[in-house]
C-alpha cells in the first residue's frame, strides 16, 4: 500500500477530514510511490484557526528569539541536506546535485532571515514640531500563506516562510501535490529547531485548498509561484478579498549572443541554463538569440554535439546531467510542443523525443531538444514550454534582439553574452525585464537582494525575499507623539501642521 502523505498542523501530522487523495509518482520509473491527502475547506480552516491562535504569542516573541530559532533550523538543514535532496529527487526527478543546489539556495534565504531583525528597526525624528516626535515601525501582518510549485519543493517555500516568520507572522504552506513530502520534512525540522506549534503549518491539496486560502478572512497575504494564468487568478482573487499578494508567473527567458561573445563560455552557459533540471525552471533559458548569421551558425555547430551528448538518467545516477520530467502529463505536453515546432517549420536539430532508456521505459524521460531558425510568431517561441527545449532565433542586429525581448509578454529573466561594455550597459538599462544577467545565464539574485520579474511574470508590487520580502510581510505604522510640557495652545480646528 503506498504511503500516505498528510498535512502538518499545530506541530503534528494531521490526517484531515477529506476522503480525497492524489497519487504521487517516482518520475524515473513511473511507479506510484505514495498518495497525498487533499485538504477540504474545513481542513484549511483548521490550519488557519491554529495559526490565528498562535499569532499573538509569535508576534510578541522578540525578533532575536525568532532569529535564533531560524538559525537552529539552518543548522539542521546543513546537517540533513542529503536526506532532503533524496526526497526531492524521488518525487520531482531532478538529479541529486541539482536538488542539493536547490536546498543551498533556499538556505541562503534562511541565512538572510536570521539577520532580518536589522531590517525591522524603525525610524525616529525628534521635534517634527515643537515638543512633537514621530517614529515609524514595521509590524507583522498576522497569518500569511504560500502556494508553491512542483519544480522547487524546498527552495521556493524557503523564499517565503523564513522571511515571514522572522517578521513575526504565522505561515501556512500549500505545496504542490506532485512532490509534497519535502514540505513535511521542513515542518518537522522547524519544530525541532524550537518553533512553537501552530506558527508553521502545511496543508496539502489542490484547487479546493487554494480557494479556501484565498477566501479565508483571517489570511492577510498570499505568496505564489507558478504559471501566469494561475498567478493572475491568485492575484485577482486575493485582491477581491482584500489580501496583499505577490504572485510570480511564467517566463520565456532570452539569452542574447553577440558576435564578440566568448562563444565557448556562452555555449557552456546555455547548456546548463537550458537543460539543467530538465528545463523545469522559471529562470531556464529557452531562447538563444544569435546576433548575425555567422554567430548563429557557430553557435549551432557547438551546441548540437553537446545536446546530443547530454547524459539523461534517473536522478539517483551520479553521472546523470538531466533527469525525467515531473509527470507523464507534463511529458506529453512537452512532446506536443516539439511536434508544434516541427509543424510550424522550425529546424529540428536535435530531437529529444527519440530518447529510450533501458530499464526506465515507463519513466517520464525526454532528451535535450534543439531548434534552429525559430521565428517570433511560432508557438514554441511565444509560450513557456517548461522542458528541455531550446529555440535558437536569428537576429540581424542587437536592436532587433532587444526589441523582441521587450515585446514578449513575459519579463522574468534575460541575459547577454558580450565583451562590449557599452552594449552590456545599454542592455541592462533599457531591457524591460526584472532580472538581467551580463555574461551570467541565470541571474537569480542572492537572498539579500530580491527576486521577481516584470510584465506577465509578476502580479503585485513586491518581489520575493531580501528587503522586498521584509516589506511584503510587514505593515508600516507611523506614530506621532507629544507629551505635556505645561504649554497650552488651545484647540485647533484646521488641518494640523507642524509650526
Amino acid at each position: 500500500m503506498p504511503k500516505v502523505i498528510s498535512h502538518f498542523v499545530g506541530g503534528a501530522e494531521f490526517t484531515g477530514t477529506s476522503d480525497r487523495f492524489a497519487p504521487v509518482f517516482n518520475p524515473a520509473t513511473g511507479a506510484q510511490s505514495g498518495r497525498v491527502a487533499l485538504a477540504s475547506r474545513s481542513d484549511v480552516r483548521t490550519a488557519v484557526e491554529t495559526a490565528v491562535a498562535a499569532a499573538p504569542m509569535w508576534m510578541r516573541t522578540t525578533p532575536l528569539r525568532r532569529a535564533r530559532i531560524l538559525n537552529a533550523f539552518l543548522r539542521i538543514l546543513e546537517q540533513r541536506t542529503d536526506e532532503l535532496a533524496a526526497v526531492i529527487t524521488a518525487e520531482h526527478g531532478k538529479v541529486l546535485s541539482d536538488a542539493k543546489g536547490e536546498i543551498q539556495r533556499g538556505m541562503e534565504v534562511v541565512e538572510f532571515a536570521v539577520g532580518a531583525p536589522q531590517l525591522l528597526k524603525g525610524e525616529i525624528t525628534e521635534n517634527v514640531g515643537t515638543g512633537v516626535d514621530s517614529h515609524a515601525l514595521r509590524q507583522p501582518l498576522g497569518v500569511v500563506a504560500g502556494i508553491t510549485p512542483f519544480n522547487f519543493p524546498a527552495m521556493v517555500p524557503m523564499w517565503m516562510f523564513p522571511v515571514a516568520l522572522a517578521c513575526g507572522n504565522c505561515f501556512i504552506l500549500k505545496p504542490s501535490e506532485r512532490d509534497p513530502s519535502a514540505s513535511l520534512l521542513l515542518a518537522k525540522w522547524l519544530k525541532e529547531a524550537g518553533l512553537p506549534d501552530g506558527v508553521f503549518n502545511v496543508v496539502q491539496g489542490d484547487k479546493e485548498a487554494v480557494d479556501a486560502l484565498l477566501n479565508d478572512p483571517d489570511i492577510q497575504a498570499i505568496s505564489f509561484v507558478g504559471s501566469t494564468p494561475i498567478a493572475r487568478y491568485i492575484y485577482e482573487t486575493a485582491a477581491k478579498t482584500g489580501k496583499r499578494c505577490q504572485a510570480l508567473g511564467g517566463a520565456k527567458n532570452h539569452l542574447i549572443v553577440m558576435p564578440d561573445a566568448d562563444l565557448d563560455q556562452a555555449v557552456d552557459a546555455i547548456m546548463g541554463a537550458a537543460y539543467g533540471s530538465a528545463g523545469e525552471r522559471c529562470m531556464a533559458v529557452s531562447v538563444a538569440v544569435s546576433v548575425g548569421e555567422k554567430t548563429a551558425d557557430a553557435l549551432i555547430a557547438r551546441l548540437e554535439p553537446k545536446v546530443r551528448a547530454l547524459k539523461v538518467g534517473p536522478g539517483t545516477d551520479p553521472e546523470a546531467e538531466m533527469g525525467p520530467l515531473v509527470t507523464k502529463q507534463h511529458l506529453e505536453k512537452v512532446r506536443a510542443y516539439v511536434d508544434a515546432g516541427e509543424a510550424e517549420g522550425a529546424k529540428l536539430v536535435v530531437d529529444g523525443r527519440q530518447l529510450k532508456l533501458q530499464g526506465y521505459e515507463d519513466g517520464y524521460f525526454i532528451g535535450g531538444t534543439l531548434f534552429d531558425r525559430v521565428t517570433t510568431d511560432m508557438k514554441i517561441y511565444k509560450e513557456e514550454i517548461f522542458g528541455p527545449v531550446l529555440s535558437v532565433v536569428r537576429a540581424d542586429s542587437y536592436a532587433t534582439a532587444a526589441k523582441w525581448i521587450n515585446e514578449h509578454e513575459f519579463g522574468n529573466g534575460t541575459a547577454i553574452f558580450t565583451r562590449d561594455g557599452d552594449a552590456a550597459r545599454e542592455f541592462a538599462q533599457e531591457i524591460q525585464i526584472g532580472m538581467v544577467g551580463i555574461n551570467v545565464p541565470i541571474p537569480v539574485p542572492m537572498a539579500f537582494h530580491s527576486f521577481g520579474g516584470w510584465k506577465a511574470s509578476l502580479f503585485g508590487d513586491h518581489h520575493m525575499h531580501g528587503p522586498e520580502g521584509v516589506r511584503f510581510y510587514t505593515r508600516l505604522k507611523t506614530i506621532t507623539s507629544r507629551w505635556p510640557t505645561g504649554i497650552r495652545a488651545g484647540a485647533e480646528f484646521v488641518m494640523p501642521t507642524m509650526k
